[in-house]
């Protein structure tokens, strides 16, 4: 089956590569440095409950939240680190946005104005939850938590619908940081505004090193997503996003269940290490993409080639199916029907000549 590629350009490519950077990261840097040493990035309140659960990695649930899924992408010579997240909404403290004082002599003109009908409506409210992200890495060695490697702050404004906020629901949200390659502990609290609620959990995590690659191929966890978007111009500080995350000039928005519907695409992505560029500067990567359900191939697509080593490929989840009649064999596309596959992906690069095979499970509901 052929596919469309969606290639990210190589322009593209190393401005997502060499963009990943932020004002945020430049301090941390300078307090490394003995500069701006005055700066604190995290409280000492924060940091004690911190020193208090790192050993056990016991959590603290004054705001229960929990992190359930990581995955990191190339940025310069670091790893670009997302965290997602999963909090109630009535543990963040959504409550309505105070509206400013009118005017005495505007409020009588607005209510002449206003009709019965107008005023039977309900009136959607803003919903806003505002509070603190402190990050702590640290360096890990032997399951045993090491020096600080950074510290990081990110504030919290959030804003919700009325009609449509639900206080019991879990919400995903992400954000992200740039490490470089090595094994860490992840310390992070959720705060309330007035810091009197902390909650605080730990999460291991290693990063490699995109050096290494010398006699093989690798890739970044691959993922697939529920929509890719360019945005106009990258990140400049570490954010907290609902449901999506940024890389440079991108916004995804991942399938972490990998379930889909009948029609749906599989839009993969991820990244490919120990390929090596041609003379030219550019790469020569081919990638076979198979689906299984079972032990049977459902899907063969016809390999698809890329010149750069990011990698963002719809597949169309359709199979062909031959249909035989009197007048002969015809050939039709199908959707793939409810179930459960394996996506198979063979790398090879055409330059090294090293390869490497990646699957990934996923359900058709």
């Amino acid at each position: 089956m052929k596919i469309k590629h969606f290639i990210i350009p190589a322009l593209l490519l190393l401005f997502i590569l060499y963009s990943i950077s932020s004002p945020a990261f430049a301090s941390l840097k300078n307090k490394q440095e003995g500069q701006e040493s005055d700066i604190i990035i995290i409280p000492e309140k924060v940091k004690s409950i911190f020193q208090e659960g790192i050993e056990t990695r016991e959590a603290r649930l004054d705001i229960p939240f929990s992190i359930i899924w990581h995955v990191y992408l190339p940025a310069q010579q670091n790893m670009h680190c997302i965290f997602y997240f999963k909090v109630k909404n009535t543990d963040l403290g959504f409550s309505p946005i105070t509206p400013a004082a009118e005017i005495p002599e505007k409020k009588e003109e607005k209510e002449k104005e206003e009709t019965p009908e107008l005023e039977s409506e309900t009136v959607p409210t803003i919903l806003q939850a505002s509070g603190h992200v402190f990050l702590q890495f640290n360096r890990l060695e032997n399951n045993t938590p090491k020096e600080v490697v950074k510290e990081v702050y990110i504030p919290i404004n959030l804003e919700a619908d009325s009609t449509s906020y639900q206080p019991d629901k879990e919400e995903l949200y992400s954000t992200a940081y740039p490490l470089p390659s090595g094994n860490y502990l992840l310390s992070m609290a959720l705060a309330s505004l007035d810091m009197e609620k902390i909650g605080t959990q730990y999460f291991e995590f290693s990063l490699p090193d995109s050096l290494s690659y010398t006699e093989e191929l690798g890739t970044t966890p691959i993922f697939l997503a529920r929509e890719i978007k360019r945005i106009s111009s990258p990140e400049t500080t570490a954010e907290v996003h609902k449901e999506f995350f940024s890389y440079s000039v991108l916004q995804i928005t991942p399938n972490m269940e990998n379930f889909f519907s009948v029609g749906d695409n599989l839009d993969i992505f991820f990244f490919i290490f120990g390929a090596m560029p041609t003379e030219e500067g550019k790469f020569d990567i081919d990638v076979n993409y198979e689906v299984f359900k079972g032990e049977e191939r459902v899907i063969q697509y016809a390999t698809a080639h890329y010149d750069a080593p990011i990698i963002s490929q719809p597949l169309p989840m359709k199979k062909t199916v031959v249909i035989k009649s009197e007048e002969g064999e015809k050939k039709e596309q199908r959707d793939l029907e409810p179930g459960n596959y394996t996506l198979h992906i063979s790398i090879e690069d055409k330059v090294s000549g090293n390869s490497v095979k990646k699957s990934i499970d996923f359900d058709v509901k």
